[in-house]
């Protein structure tokens, strides 16, 4: 093994080595910083300048990086050596750390160094074509090892030295080092553990090289490695495997002691033996499982509760609740429940009842014909990816605005017949059901969800097996179960680790919806993005367009470069341009805070292997998902890597457009948020689920015949007019006493349940009447909704709800996130201020708000009511669901209503801010709810005419209908998705697959190209306006010319913008006025630009020049962010 270390070293260097000459291993993972390969370079550099001239020092390392194969040298295709480290031809040679750090340390190689220094870029498998040794028998070969990692939470590598007899360093922050120290009080130079806990850098490094240099001049090297060998023999299993079972016997115990009891459904064989004995103080039960068998008659039934699109039919959900009336919402609404509860009584008397069966062959025909036409599908697949779904009451596997979004996106994916598949997570237990207690306090309670009830088929592989997904995690790899769920044409498939062989622990991991630490967090979003990519491609899917909503699934572009690199055989750089060319980002979110975010210790125990895969180093690996990827300080965003690795990225309204915009601005220095290409679709509602039946009939019966397939369309909902206010008013009142209804019901059950004395039932409900003004405030209560806001002045308000001429009732409803307690405390506040003898039954807050009192408010108060702190609501979706049944909104004009607000279609509270100071902005902004309130809206409302209505307020309602509604709904959305993202990419896409992803490989290649040489761009000449001699006259031209030296580049590869602008503090905020040069290609590469423009602005003008790279292949300049000023 020396002879071979020898052999190769003097091929590379070309000189001779004595066979007694200090041999020195690094090797391991390539984590140049984590594993200390920085502070071993610079140890050697400083031996390399220390050493007497009689000492040489030959050091190795041998860490696996991403390699074409050996110099040609090792292989006899030339004996000229390319480069003097390498054995193997790195892939990215010019911004290798390793071959920086020698370089920077004086390593080069010469005859006349005392350190030489050889990189092994490969596995030593015995077939690397060079060293062709295995790992082991080329340790052998060496003197010392040195290891002076940064983190290790053991540390094989110099255990495994020591075992072989081999002196070697490590650290104390390797889990190694720690053992030596505490269980050897000196181990004679056998290993030398460095403090790096206490010390810099430099430290650490002076301690390494005497470290090394004391280990050569040392006369006791054998004794050193006898001592070794004597260290790895307290090592070995037999003796260590005792902790392993004490581990294990601890955690038995502890998991006994946590063991929740769940039950669990079993499909029972015909008979089975059991384990009995007498039990005489309490039964034992045992379970089984009873499926109706239905006839034939009734079997469409078990086709329409298997898809969701029953929940968005009308006649569909009227035909299941007329099955069990009396239990219909006792069953959560749910028709698989329901047919699970059917006796056999009540199934022959369906079959018995002609007009039932009449009902369901119609139901289903329309359901059959409707599922058919998915066989008309022209477009290409998208694969659609959220962490919630908001489908229906009864699929709890969402919390609220993000979820419903997606799931009413679905349902008009599935309307529209668009070709498009869905992923996400099964939680077992969903998100908490909300319990208001006596005092007010927020109490969150998991129910589990039973699989047999819900509308769910597990997918199967073609063995007939359940499909289940592996997920590598540390020490063990989780399966996730894979389940279908229908909606509509749309199949949605749901990741669920709750199955065996899973520990007890990571079957937890689907168990709830946004719970849990960082970590928990962590493995749920691997789950969904590294799983859903495995899932796609176990289904055999193509999808040709990956759409993120929101960051959680951001990890599917990790997993889909590395499809690429191992089955494309294709470069890291190139799969990164095919992955971004078909990839669209939206985020929901409108501060930073907001964005999950992982701690580098957790990307490195979960996801360390992807830099090996994608053979880049850990630093630029962690960059991915950094604003600043050098910097070390910050954490691992999902949002960050989601907008590094799509072409496309948005918001979800005009003004979260541009707040995303300032958000992501950080990682496009140079550019201004003006230009940027982050875009914006604003959000809408799916018609069907959100429009009362009631008002569907209307709009039906009097819009022209397509409106439901063209609901963008105003022409249609301009025939609002030609309705008469008394069809609307009466529309409005049949709503209305329906929502009454339900809040006296809803009411008297919660108050019962929390023990609420009968006087104050008793007065909270006998003064509801459809008849009064109704407000309705429901959503997330997040602090930032400043639900507070109506409770300023309790005084005032007393007066306004309390008129007798003119009540007013408001509704309140929403969750607060289990850990946001000063969300807790908001509810909290508004149910102590319900209870007040002057509010009862004028404020009411309902407990446990939900898709069905969601629908059941928005449809029938008359206003709603949104105070969010500007610009926080990066769209809000409650109040377009409002008015698509006529419902007016009373709002700030943040979100989607500051799109939609119309003059008398609606009241709304300016969008600029009048103050710095949120305190008095949120004084003024409660003044005037106040005003508004007194002056404007009551007073609309109860102007009563001679018919009993308002006409005015019906008219707010037309405009409403008529101006807002065809706005806002989902169809619009969904059109605008394919036309502003979905259709550019699908382009694109293309383009970057074809021809073996040829056009990708050369934007790759043309980038490392540009970043080659951007440094060593330089000017030659500036010709501009010479102000000195005074002002330029207005419509003067303004003449500039600029000589770049640019080697290797040519005109096309480079632009220079002209930026003009008004300096404020020394920077430009806003461009006034930017115009590109033209470039010219001269001699001795050189190009010249210059611009001859007349001047349209008058003033003091500020400007200069931006120089970026450019090429056809690149959408958008933010895809490769390079600026330099001139």
């Amino acid at each position: 093994a020396r002879n071979k270390v020898f052999e190769v070293a003097s091929k590379l260097t070309g000189i001779s080595y004595n066979k007694d000459t200090f041999l020195v291993l690094n090797s391991g993972r390539y984590e140049f910083k984590n594993k200390g390969i920085d502070i071993y370079l610079r140890a050697l550099g400083k031996l390399n300048r220390s050493l007497p001239n009689e000492q040489r020092i030959l050091a190795i390392i041998a860490v696996p990086a991403g390699h074409d194969g050996p110099q040609t040298v090792f292989t006899g295709e030339s004996e000229k050596v390319q480069n003097p480290y390498l054995t193997h031809n790195l892939l990215d040679e010019d911004n290798d750390p390793v071959l920086r750090e020698a370089r920077n340390n004086g390593l080069n190689n010469s005859e006349n160094d005392h350190v030489h220094l050889i990189f092994i870029p490969a596995y030593l498998n015995k077939h690397d074509g060079v060293v062709n040794l295995s790992y082991y028998d080329f340790l052998t070969a060496f003197d010392y090892t040195v290891f002076p990692s940064y983190y290790e939470p053991w540390g094989y590598t110099p255990h495994e030295s020591i075992a072989f007899g081999i002196p070697t360093l490590t650290t104390t922050y390797a889990g190694f080092g720690k053992w030596v120290l505490d269980h050897f009080e000196n181990s004679q130079g056998a290993v030398t553990v460095i403090d790096r806990q206490e010390k810099d850098e430099d430290a650490v490094v002076d301690e390494v090289a005497d470290s090394i240099s004391s280990f050569l001049n040392s006369d006791n090297r054998k004794a050193a490695r006898t001592e070794a060998g004597k260290i790895a023999d307290e090592l070995t299993w037999e003796k260590l495997n005792k902790y392993y079972k004490k581990a294990w016997k601890l955690a038995l115990t502890v998991a006994e002691e946590r063991k929740e009891k769940e039950e669990t459904q079993w499909t029972i064989p015909e008979t089975q033996r059991l384990e009995a004995n007498m039990n005489s103080d309490k039964p034992t039960w045992k379970k089984i499982l009873v499926q109706p068998v239905l006839p034939k008659p009734l079997k469409p039934l078990i086709a329409l509760a298997f898809n969701l699109w029953w929940s968005w039919n009308t006649e569909a959900a009227e035909l299941f609740q007329s099955i069990l009336p009396e239990r219909w919402e006792e069953l959560d609404t749910n028709p698989v429940m329901v047919l699970e509860s059917l006796s056999l009584e009540k199934i022959n008397s369906l079959v018995a009842d002609n007009k039932f069966i009449a009902k369901l062959n119609r139901v289903y025909t329309e359901f059959q014909t409707y599922m058919q036409a998915a066989h008309e599908q022209q477009d290409e697949l998208v694969a659609y990816f959220s962490m919630e779904y908001g489908l229906h009451n009864s699929v709890k596997i969402f919390s609220g605005g993000l979820g419903v979004l997606a799931g009413d996106y679905l349902k008009q994916a599935s309307d529209s017949n668009k070709s498009m598949i869905a992923v996400g997570l099964l939680y077992r237990y969903g998100y908490f059901k909300q319990i208001i207690s006596h005092f007010g306090d927020q109490i969150a309670e998991y129910n589990i969800q039973k699989t047999t009830q819900l509308p769910l088929v597990p997918v199967r592989d073609e063995q007939g097996e359940t499909l289940r997904i592996p997920i590598a995690m540390p020490s063990r790899v989780v399966q996730a179960k894979v389940w279908r769920l229908d909606v509509g044409r749309v199949p949605l498939f749901l990741l669920d680790t709750d199955t065996l062989p899973n520990t007890e622990e990571d079957r937890k991991l689907t168990a709830r919806l946004y719970a849990g630490d960082s970590e928990h967090r962590l493995k749920q979003e691997m789950i969904l993005g590294l799983g859903g990519i495995r899932l796609i491609e176990k289904l055999g899917l193509q999808p040709r367009v990956f759409h993120s909503n929101e960051g959680h699934s951001a990890f599917i572009g990790l997993e889909r470069i590395r499809n690429l690199i191992e089955k494309e055989h294709i470069s890291y750089c190139a799969a990164k341009e095919v992955v971004r060319a078909s990839t669209l980002f939206t985020t929901h979110t409108p501060v930073p805070a907001g964005h999950d975010s992982f701690e580098e210790h957790l990307m490195r125990a979960y996801l360390s292997h992807f830099s090996e895969v994608f053979s880049i180093s850990w630093e630029a690996f962690m960059g991915l998902g950094r604003f600043h990827s050098k910097d070390t300080t910050e954490k691992f965003s999902m949002s960050v890597l989601a907008t590094k690795l799509s072409q496309e990225v948005n918001g979800v309204s005009r003004i979260h457009g541009r707040v995303s915009r300032e958000m992501f601005k950080g990682l496009y220095p140079g550019y201004y948020v003006e230009e940027m290409h982050i875009g914006y679709v604003t959000n809408g509602v799916h018609y069907f689920t959100w429009t009362d039946k009631v008002w569907q009939e209307l709009y039906h019966q009097s819009f022209e015949e397509g409106f439901e397939n063209d609901q963008p369309n105003t022409r249609y909902w301009e025939k609002i007019y030609d309705i008469s206010d008394k069809k609307v008013w009466e529309n409005r009142m049949h709503v209305k006493k329906r929502l009454i209804a339900f809040v006296k019901e809803h009411e008297q059950k919660d108050m019962l349940a929390r023990q609420e004395s009968p006087r104050l039932i008793v007065e909270s409900i006998k003064h509801l009447d459809e008849n009064q003004l109704i407000f309705g405030f429901a959503r997330r209560f997040a602090t930032y909704k400043r639900a507070h806001l109506l409770f300023t002045d309790l005084e005032r308000l007393g007066k306004i709800v309390n008129d007798p001429e003119r009540p007013v009732l408001f509704l309140f409803a929403g969750k607060a996130h289990p850990h946001d307690k000063a969300g807790q405390d908001l509810i909290k506040r508004i149910v102590e201020i319900s209870k007040m003898p002057q509010f009862s039954g004028r404020i009411i807050f309902l407990e446990n708000y939900d898709m069905v009192m969601g629908k059941m408010l928005t449809s029938g108060v008359d206003v709603w009511l949104n105070t969010p702190t500007r610009p926080l609501e990066a769209s809000g979706t409650s109040g377009e669901k409002a008015i698509m049944n006529g419902v007016v909104n009373f709002s700030v004009l943040d979100g989607w209503w500051a799109e939609g607000y119309k003059e008398d279609a609606g009241w709304a509270i300016p969008e600029t801010r009048t103050y710095e100071n949120q305190s008095f902005q949120d004084e003024l902004d409660a003044e005037m709810i106040y005003n508004i309130l007194e002056e404007e809206i009551i007073p609309t409302y109860y102007d009563i005419n001679k018919d009993g209505l308002s006409e005015k307020w019906v008219q707010h309602i037309k405009n409403t209908i008529a101006g807002i509604a065809p706005r806002f709904t989902m169809q619009r959305q969904l059109n605008d998705y394919y036309e502003k993202f979905y259709s550019p990419l699908f382009q694109n896409g293309k383009r970057m697959r074809a021809q073996h992803f040829s056009k990708a490989k050369a934007l790759a290649v043309w980038k490392e190209k540009i970043r080659k040489t951007w440094n060593h761009i330089s000017v030659e000449s500036l010709i501009v306006p010479n102000t000195q001699k005074g002002a330029i006259a207005y419509g003067k031209h303004f003449v500039a010319e600029i000589r770049l030296s640019a080697p290797g580049l040519t005109a096309g590869d480079l632009g220079v913008d002209l930026i003009m602008g008004n300096r404020t503090n020394g920077n430009i905020e806003k461009i006034l006025y930017r115009h590109p040069l033209e470039a010219k290609q001269k001699k001795d590469d050189i190009i010249c630009f210059s611009c001859d423009f007349p001047l349209a602005h008058s003033g003091i003008v500020d400007y200069a020049f931006r120089l970026y790279p450019k090429h056809e292949l690149l959408a958008y300049r933010m895809d490769f962010p390079l600026v330099k000023w001139i």
